[in-house]
Parts: C-alpha cells; sequence; structure tokens
C-alpha cells in the first residue's frame, strides 16, 4: 500500500462510508477495504472511526460497527458568529442555518464563505448542528484592535463579539507598534495545529483610546476606507473645471430662475437647489436640482469604480468620509452659490394645494443666488421676515401640505430626534443635544421626496400589460406579522391600542402614539422598538413600494454626491429619456443594489459606533455619579437602560444585582426575581450610577440604585 498520512487515510475511509452509505463496517472490514494491513495502520483506523463518530460523520449501530450518518450532507453558507449569540451558518439561497460548535470552526471566522457538514441535531437549540470543513471564501483578512506586547511577541486583542481570537505577532511583524497602539493587523497565515491566526502589522492607528485612533479603528472594523487612493485623487485633479459651451448649449438654462440651498450651516457639499417662479397667485413653477456627477463620474473610471466600492459617504461624529473626493464634492459638483453649476432637475407645476399638474425632467444649468441654512430659514418662516419671505413662505405652505397629504396616506412619523454633540477643539464632547425636525428641515425634505416619488413613477409607472425597464428603487417591505404583534401586545401594557388590521391602520395608530408621547422620556424608547417591529428599507431592482413613506414608487435621485444609487439613477434616467435606449441588465443592477444597501448598513454601524464612543467618552468623568434612566431593553444578562436627561444607553449586569436571582421572561419584556417577586420591565424609570465608561469596549456599564415610583403610570397614555 502507497504511504498514507493520517488526514489522507481519513479521506479514503470516508470515501467508503460514502460509496456504501446504507451499510455498515468495523475496522477489519475497513482495513482490508483501504489496503491497510499492518497493526500501526490498523490502530489509526480504530482513532479514525473513533473520530468521524465522535463528530458525527459515522454512526455506532453496533459496537465496534459504524455507518455513515444519514445526515452527514454537505452545505455552502455564510458563517455568522454575530447575531444569535452563538456560531450559525446561513446557508446560501435558503432561509436555513446551521449552529457550529466552537470547537468545530476549524480556523472560519465571521462572514467567511464556509463548507459545512451537517453531522446531528442540536438537542439543547433544536436546530442542525454541523462542523465547518473548508472555508472557500475569507470575508476579510484585517482587523482593528490593542497591541499587547511582551518580551519577544505580542497579540492584537479585539472587542468584536465576532472575532473571538486574539492574532499572534511575531516580533518582527510588530513594524513600530508599541504596547497600548490601536492597530490595523493582517493575518498572513493559520497553522492547522495553531489555535491563534498569526498575522502582521499594517498600520498604527494611534494610542488606544484617544479620539483620533478610535475614529480610525471605527472605519476599519467596518472595513470602511479614510482616504483615497493617489490615482483616484489624481484622476479627479484632472477633470476640467470650466463647462465648455458646448454642454450648455444641451441644456435648459435655469441661470435665470430665482434658485437658493438649504443645508446645516457647517455644510460643505451642496447637492440640491430649489428654483421658484410664480406663474399666477395660484399656480408656480418648482425647481429641485440636483448636482449631474455623472457629467464628471464616468462609468467604468476610476473615481465611478471607487465610489461603488465605497456606496455611500460616512457620517461620524467628528469626521465626513466621503464617497468622492473633494475636489468633486466641494468643489466641481457642489451647488455652490454664484457659480454656474450641471444639474439634473425635475421640474414641477403646483398649485396652492400642492397638487403636481404636470412634471418634466431635464438637464439643466443653474446659477444659485443665495445659500441659506436651516435655521436663517427657520427664522423667516416663523417671523414671516428676511431675504427672500415671499417664496420661501410659498414653497414652505406647499412642502407642509405635501407632507400632511403623505400623513394621510399612510405615512410614519419616524423623527424622534438625532443625538448630536458639541466638541471642543480637540474633539473632546463638551455637550449632548438632540437635533429636532423644523419645518425649514420639512420644506427640503418634502420636495426631495417629491423628486425621488416622481423620477420613480418615470421609469416604474408603466400602462397595464408592460414591463416597466430596469430602473433602482428604495423599498420599504411591509412589517412583519409576528413583531407588529409583539410590539403591540407591548404598547397595551400601557394602555395604548396598535391596530394590525391593515397597514394603513397601524401607521395611523403608531403616529398617534408617537404624537401622545413625543414629550415623554420613555418616547425614544417605544419609538424604536416600533421602528425594530418593521422591516428595514433597502435598494432593489424589484419594486415593492416604500411602506414607511406610503409610496407605491420611490427611489433616491436626490443625493448623487453621497449615494451611489442615485448615481446610478441619474445613468439610467439619462439612458431612457434621452438617449432613447432598451432597458439595462438586470443582473448587473441587482448585484449592485445588494452591494449599495450592505455599504449602507456598514456606514450606519460605523455611525452608531462612532455615536457610542463620544458618548462614553462624554460619560467617563462622570463615573460614581447617578442618573435618572429608562429601562430600553432587556435579555437573560442585562437590562438596557436609556438615561433621562441625555438619552446615552449603558447596560446594567444581571450578576451585579445583588438583592435576588433574576430571570429573564421573554413572551413579557421583563426579569422577574426568583424570591422577591420583583419586576423591571421596559419603560420603568430606575435610578442608576455610573460604574464603569470602558473608551477602548466601547461601554457603559451601570449600578442600580433603586427602582424609582410610578412606573405603571409613566405613559399615561389611557384617554
Amino acid at each position: 500500500m502507497a504511504k498514507l498520512n493520517k488526514s489522507k487515510l481519513k479521506k479514503e475511509i470516508l470515501s467508503v462510508f460514502k460509496r456504501n452509505p446504507k451499510k455498515f463496517f468495523n475496522y477489519k472490514q475497513i482495513a482490508k477495504l483501504v489496503g491497510a494491513n499492518t497493526r500501526t495502520r490498523k490502530r489509526m483506523i480504530i482513532q479514525i472511526l473513533d473520530e468521524l463518530h465522535n463528530h458525527g460523520y459515522l454512526l455506532e449501530v453496533k459496537p465496534g460497527k459504524y455507518q455513515l450518518h444519514p445526515q452527514s450532507k454537505k452545505v455552502i453558507g455564510i458563517l455568522d458568529m454575530s447575531e444569535k449569540g452563538f456560531p450559525v451558518v446561513h446557508v446560501i439561497d435558503s432561509n436555513d442555518f446551521i449552529y457550529i460548535p466552537i470547537n468545530k470552526l476549524n480556523h472560519a471566522l465571521h462572514g467567511d464563505k464556509v463548507e459545512v457538514v451537517i453531522t446531528a441535531r442540536s438537542r439543547k437549540r433544536d436546530v442542525p448542528q454541523g462542523e465547518i470543513t473548508r472555508v472557500l471564501e475569507r470575508s476579510k483578512q484585517l482587523f482593528v484592535g490593542t497591541v499587547i506586547k511582551s518580551e519577544h511577541y505580542a497579540f492584537l486583542t479585539t472587542n468584536y463579539k465576532s472575532m473571538p481570537y486574539d492574532i499572534f505577532i511575531p516580533k518582527k511583524k510588530l513594524n513600530g507598534a508599541n504596547d497600548g497602539d490601536k492597530a490595523l493587523v493582517r493575518i498572513i497565515e493559520w497553522p492547522e495545529y495553531a489555535k491563534n491566526p498569526v498575522g502582521e502589522v499594517v498600520e498604527i492607528l494611534g494610542p488606544s483610546g484617544s479620539a483620533d485612533a478610535e475614529m480610525h479603528a471605527i472605519l476599519a472594523e467596518f472595513d470602511l476606507p479614510y482616504a483615497f487612493p493617489p490615482e483616484v485623487e489624481q484622476e479627479a485633479a484632472k477633470i476640467p473645471k470650466e463647462i465648455p459651451d458646448a454642454e450648455i448649449k444641451k441644456r435648459l438654462d435655469y441661470r435665470d430662475v430665482l434658485t437658493f440651498t438649504i443645508d446645516p450651516a457647517d455644510a460643505k457639499d451642496f447637492d440640491d437647489a430649489l428654483s421658484f417662479k410664480k406663474i399666477s397667485d395660484d399656480l408656480f413653477e418648482i425647481g429641485v436640482h440636483i448636482a449631474d456627477v455623472t457629467y464628471y463620474v464616468k462609468e467604468a473610471t476610476l473615481l465611478d469604480k471607487e465610489a461603488y466600492k465605497r456606496a455611500t459617504s460616512v457620517y461620524l461624529v467628528d469626521r465626513v468620509v466621503p464617497m468622492l473626493p473633494e475636489r468633486l464634492s466641494n468643489e466641481l459638483c457642489s451647488l455652490n452659490p454664484h457659480t454656474d453649476k450641471l444639474t439634473f432637475s425635475v421640474i414641477l407645476k403646483m398649485n396652492k394645494d400642492a397638487r403636481v399638474l404636470n412634471y418634466r425632467i431635464e438637464k439643466t444649468i443653474i446659477n444659485s443666488d443665495r445659500r441659506f441654512n436651516y435655521d436663517q430659514v427657520q427664522k423667516i418662516i416663523e417671523t414671516g421676515k428676511g431675504d427672500l419671505a415671499d417664496p420661501i413662505l410659498t414653497l414652505n405652505d406647499l412642502a407642509q401640505k405635501l407632507r400632511a397629504k403623505r400623513f394621510r396616506n399612510g405615512a410614519i412619523a419616524f423623527e424622534s430626534g438625532e443625538m448630536k454633540f458639541r466638541l471642543d477643539p480637540l474633539g473632546k464632547p463638551t455637550q449632548v443635544y438632540f437635533k429636532k425636525m423644523k419645518e425649514s428641515n420639512q420644506l427640503i425634505e418634502e420636495f426631495m421626496l417629491l423628486a425621488n416619488r416622481k423620477v420613480a413613477e418615470k421609469i416604474g409607472k408603466v400602462p397595464e400589460g408592460q414591463k416597466a425597464k430596469t430602473f433602482v428603487y428604495r423599498v420599504h417591505d411591509l412589517p412583519d406579522q409576528e413583531k407588529l404583534q409583539n410590539f403591540a401586545r407591548f404598547v397595551k401594557k400601557f394602555g395604548f391600542e396598535i391596530s394590525t388590521k391593515s397597514p394603513k391602520s397601524f401607521a395611523f395608530s403608531l403616529n398617534h402614539l408617537f404624537e401622545k408621547i413625543k414629550d415623554n422620556p420613555v418616547a425614544l424608547v417605544i419609538a424604536n422598538l416600533g421602528i425594530r417591529a418593521m422591516a428595514k428599507a433597502e435598494y432593489s431592482i424589484d419594486n415593492i413600494g416604500h411602506f414607511g413613506l406610503a409610496f407605491k414608487y420611490y427611489t433616491h435621485f436626490t443625493s448623487p454626491i453621497r449615494r451611489y444609487p442615485d448615481v446610478m439613477v441619474h445613468r439610467l434616467l439619462y439612458r431612457y429619456l434621452f438617449e432613447k435606449k432598451d432597458s439595462a441588465n438586470p443582473g448587473k443592477y441587482e448585484k449592485r443594489c445588494k452591494h449599495s444597501t450592505e455599504m449602507e448598513i456598514q456606514a450606519q454601524r460605523a455611525e452608531w459606533a462612532s455615536i457610542k464612543f463620544k458618548a462614553i467618552e462624554y460619560m467617563k468623568d462622570k463615573v460614581g455619579e447617578e442618573f435618572e434612566g429608562i429601562i430600553a431593553g432587556l435579555n437573560e444578562w442585562g437590562i438596557f437602560v436609556q438615561l433621562v436627561e441625555n438619552s446615552i444607553e449603558g447596560t446594567v449586569l444581571i450578576r451585579d444585582i445583588e438583592d435576588d436571582f433574576y430571570i429573564f421572561d421573554e413572551e413579557n419584556y421583563s426579569l422577574i426575581g426568583e424570591y422577591t417577586g420583583n419586576k423591571f420591565e421596559i419603560g420603568d424609570k430606575i435610578l442608576v450610577r455610573i460604574a464603569r465608561a470602558d473608551l477602548i469596549k466601547r461601554q457603559l456599564d451601570f449600578i442600580l440604585v433603586k427602582k424609582l415610583a410610578n412606573n405603571t403610570d409613566i405613559l399615561n397614555l389611557k384617554d
């Protein structure tokens, strides 16, 4: 017999069983079939059979006799080590998932595409159980964490639940990193015998815990870039600033029509503007003008490929990571005042009741007369006075009518305020506040929504029997009924009814609830739970409508400087309306929609992580102080608390509550003391003390001081 090592012999033995799935064999029969005729090899066969049985590949049908496990089949999936609290593989093109014991991961990491052998059914979790046999595709090689250094070697420790291993770094691969540095490390090998992967330091981000290092770490954690490749910057720098006369002649000239932008005071890029022309007392022409990014960013260029890769700008607390280089985002494409700019526009003819009588979509050139910020426009709205007061007041009146109609049709009022920080010159937070939507914000929002809707209708709304051309939609599915029922049961405890009879009745009752609790400290908790009951918005070529906005047709057209889907929409519009071409390849655009959705989620997670970091940084000098809080969530190991004063969230660990042993009642969203019967529920007011504020782990821990009175009446919702 040719020389066989143990690994090869194991494959030979498995092959015998797979060729004979219904037969059973003892070690002597297997030895004969694989040609193992020495005592040493027979002992190895006994050992391998025992291992294959322990791993679930074989059943021991009689003492010493084995058969291929009937559930021992291979599937391909994606490893998830974050969601369910234990590793699972989500089977590709299926809703099934397979539980993977920690000792059966075989060097696979979160997000990896893997091959799994189903070996059994987990009795504890009542789901299929398996073992990862091969890593087919690594999801990432770069990891961010803190360098822990000793005399001859070092480790990178990460704080991700999805990365349960430290990365071993040989001394020669530290590349200048010191103990305590935040660093980016690449896995370079993972020997079969080794428990930990081996890596090298790629980049030193700075001292662990420093604001700049931690912000770079957040971007690295979510695989987001923070600098453009030099060749992309060079390509952007070569784009001419001057607009050719030949291009101007192709466009509808709106340079003499009153036009202005309304943006935050600190905005640097302006991708939308409004024009206003009064036709009569009852009739107005409103132009929604959007930066024509696709004129400058041609398909398949380095700029386009980098923009697609990023898919979105990322907004961290103290910085913006743009989708496009500054040369484009702040200069060429930005609709700066008193400068000729190329735009893609939706021109609407509207009456005083905010009814759209007709509209057209045109390539235009504009010259903005004025740059407003939201506060300036809000002052005009509130006082009725100021520069361009008449057009702004008219636009605001139309926007409020559009808004009212939207809510009558079943749109949901998601506005719960956005947490913001005032930062000192070094970036340290000195104040927490909530940015509220005012009428000036709503003015812009409603006209952007209207333009997005009309663009989607232009392509998607076709006569019955005809098929719409391939297009990119922003869609929002109907809520999951089970989640909806759970949410309805929860708010009913506070005396409020949420209707689940129809999508429209649900929206009306939810809006009524939001309105009733808007000034209550528990409002944000309830709003977040309501949002979690609903599906997430995404990009798709399959138009199913937008439930949250109550639109049958909706897309993203108005922010191409910061969103790649808008770039795709601009190109498709031009293809269909101006070039008169056939429908675009659906497979190409569905793939791009999926990527854009995934990158949007990553950007949101990074944004939340930066907010969490700044919140903990703000609370760090308040350790030992006491605050009132609202219970925002519960699970078997902790109480999630939102502070009344500033809505910053932290956790009370159940193990730190010393008066009783508490059991989590999942069905009733509560923790119940086994001996005292004390109960903690979502919405309860409690007093907590700040125990720990860990910047590196982005973790804020509280100690429960006491439960406060009048919890059951906290919402006072009963009519």
